[in-house]
């Protein structure tokens, strides 16, 4: 006669929610102000140009603006955002946000 087993039913978890920890285990999502505090390091990192005065010429092409935040904060997601979508959708900001800042009168002029 086959015994039976009283078993609690598990909980389902789906891979899309789950990100892996250092340890193994899983943690379902990180909190809205991480995430909105992440924004906001992006959209200024993105934001951050480094304007020259009078443009140099580099092989007939005028060069008039370097952005520097952006390049540090592609460094910067690289790292530390493990999530790949994630990844995504921060390059996704940062390239939006520093073309559009690269025409607004903002930045580090030299």
């Amino acid at each position: 006669m086959p015994t039976k087993t009283n078993k609690k039913p598990r909980h389902r978890t789906y891979a899309r929610n789950r990100i892996r920890r250092s340890n193994g285990s899983y943690r379902l999502t990180e909190g809205d102000g991480v995430y909105f505090l992440k924004l906001i390091i992006v959209v200024l990192l993105g934001t951050l140009w480094l304007k020259l005065a009078t443009p140099l010429s580099w092989n007939g092409i005028p060069v008039a603006a370097f952005p520097l935040g952006a390049l540090l904060a592609l460094v910067v997601i690289r790292v530390f955002e493990k999530n790949q979508l994630d990844r995504k959708i921060w390059f996704a900001v940062l390239v939006i946000v520093t073309i559009l800042s690269y025409f607004v009168p903002a930045g580090i002029v030299i």
